[in-house]
């Protein structure tokens, strides 16, 4: 059962369970005095208040999460989490914070990476805003637009487009339960991007909140720092509570296939021919790969499995194949016409007869499970040789349930500028790989082992990859990348190392930005876009 918990109980908890200094229990106790005055009815808002004794907390903090490793160490954990139910309950929340010295970290779906949309590396007192409640959606089929609240699934903004039209989509994720705020935030890309761009390429407008604890939206904002945060991570800058998106046309038939080939069905030689094939197909055409381990008789093996949504139908498509991919050897029977809606519950994993209410479900049963994951892009396609140098990492005990998954740019993607939006990762790349280890939670006590195979995969992959520098992508965050001793204030310099490989020579662009409307660093985390003074030159940009 949720329950609230009164002002004096919550002041009381904090000041009697959290093991840190004086002062920082008094800074605690005030962040709350200071909501009470804030808000003319308390109750509205501590309803949605839990602390670490409050009997719903850990099903709160833990509810969304999607990589278990990171939810055994308490002193990581927010000290409070908030729940607000309306986007102007935060301006209260950012003010109290900020005047009494909390951090704060917001949270829309869970999938970070790294937890640090929930955690804290050092034991700083920090509030979480989960934004889980933020999920309503509107549609104008006229104007072919959609707010959707960031604590909105991929999952929900799917099944509402299509209840409203099934003739309009969105290129977003293949994940339901990933959130949204995250996840256009970073960039987001998905089935759709060859022909349409990345979800934050079809952002039109946005609702954040600043350190001020202003609402503003992209007039209000102006142009630089709605510029900033498509792409180049929301949570270095405000609280994002809201996008409104540009739908896109989507066929009333589309075509899927989902096909596999083992080492003993030339999957060398089909990997290695598709990456100069993927990248230039058709733009209505997608084709990704999985990379996995078989433990199946009579032997072991790895197995290659091609994805794909066409955006029209199967007599087009068996066309292009042949003429393009004959090697893949594609028939009619590994194929399946159905409506963009339906392909989008094929394509989360689900069987393609399943209906499509599942992708509203927020979490998914025995899918969450501690993994270490790692990004790389690829602009040179790897020799057959180097591929068998990855299978025979594969072939470790440790990759028993790794995949490496790798989907294809080109078409549109190499048709937007790098600067466009702070993604920058546009033509010239062939493909994003990414790289994802799986363990029992069980076998949490030795995850050591697995995240050091991951890191062996990554070493190994170095000569195959880009480079000068070597890129990834935010939204698979990745600690090894640049966070060492982080103490709460990160310098240019430190950031410059992870950051330049997120956002390559976005980077600066992005500082200048934060250090306009952030100039304080309120809104930080291990790998937040950090401000800076006269070292940097601003004449490089102006704003709008």
């Amino acid at each position: 059962m949720i329950t609230p918990i009164s002002i004096f109980s919550l002041t009381l908890i904090l000041l009697t369970t959290i093991s840190c200094s004086q002062q920082s229990s008094y800074a605690h106790s005030n962040f709350l005095e200071c909501l009470s005055k804030e808000f003319n009815n308390y109750s509205s808002i501590s309803n949605n208040i839990y602390t670490p004794i409050n009997s719903s907390y850990s099903y709160i903090l833990q509810f969304t999460i999607q990589n278990p490793r990171f939810t055994s160490d308490p002193t990581s954990s927010p000290l409070v989490i908030i729940t607000p139910q309306h986007k102007s309950q935060i301006p209260p929340l950012v003010r109290c914070a900020r005047d009494t010295g909390l951090q704060i970290r917001t949270r829309s779906g869970g999938h970070d990476f790294e937890g640090l949309s929930y955690r804290a590396l050092q034991q700083v007192p920090f509030v979480l805003i989960d934004l889980i409640n933020l999920s309503e959606i509107t549609i104008d089929v006229v104007r072919k637009t959609a707010w959707a609240g960031v604590g909105a699934t991929i999952g929900l903004l799917y099944y509402t487009i299509a209840e409203t039209s099934p003739v309009l989509g969105f290129p977003a994720g293949i994940c339901p339960t990933n959130g949204l705020g995250g996840f256009i935030s970073g960039g987001g890309y998905g089935r759709m991007m060859r022909k349409h761009g990345l979800a934050a390429d079809n952002v039109i407008d946005a609702r954040i909140i600043d350190a001020s604890g202003r609402i503003l939206n992209r007039k209000s904002m102006g142009e630089d720092l709605f510029w900033a945060i498509r792409g180049g991570g929301g949570a270095s800058f405000g609280v994002i509570t809201a996008w409104k998106v540009q739908l896109v046309d989507v066929p009333e038939t589309v075509t899927v296939f989902r096909t596999g080939r083992t080492l003993e069905q030339n999957a060398t030689q089909l990997v290695h021919c598709w990456q100069y094939i993927a990248p230039n197909l058709d733009k209505d055409l997608f084709i990704a790969v999985m990379l996995s381990r078989t433990n199946s008789s009579p032997k072991t093996t790895i197995n290659a499995t091609f994805h794909s949504l066409f955006l029209g139908g199967i007599e087009r498509l068996l066309s292009i194949m042949k003429k393009s991919f004959p090697e893949l050897g594609l028939v009619r029977e590994d194929c399946a016409e159905v409506s963009w809606i339906q392909a989008m519950v094929f394509e989360a994993g689900f069987p393609i007869e399943t209906p499509p209410q599942v992708l509203l479900n927020r979490t998914v049963p025995n899918t969450r499970r501690p993994f270490e994951g790692k990004s790389n892009f690829v602009q040179e396609a790897v020799p057959e040789y180097g591929l068998e140098g990855l299978w025979r990492l594969f072939y470790e005990d440790e990759a028993e349930e790794a995949i490496i998954l790798m989907s294809p740019f080109g078409g549109r993607m190499a048709e937007i500028s790098d600067s466009a939006t702070p993604f920058p990762h546009r033509a010239g790349n062939l493909y994003i790989m990414l790289q994802a280890t799986f363990w029992e939670e069980g076998e949490n006590r030795e995850s050591e082992k697995y995240v050091e195979w991951s890191r062996r995969v990554d070493k190994y992959l170095t000569p195959f990859v880009s480079r000068n520098p070597r890129a990834a992508y935010v939204n698979y965050r990745d600690l090894d990348i640049g966070v060492n001793n982080f103490h709460g204030e990160t310098s240019y310099e430190q950031a410059s190392v992870w950051g330049k490989r997120y956002f390559k020579n976005n980077f600066d662009r992005l500082v200048w930005v934060k250090t306009m409307v952030d100039p304080k660093n309120f809104f930080k985390n291990e790998q937040s876009i950090p401000p800076i003074g006269e070292n940097l030159n601003t004449s490089t940009y102006y704003t709008n």
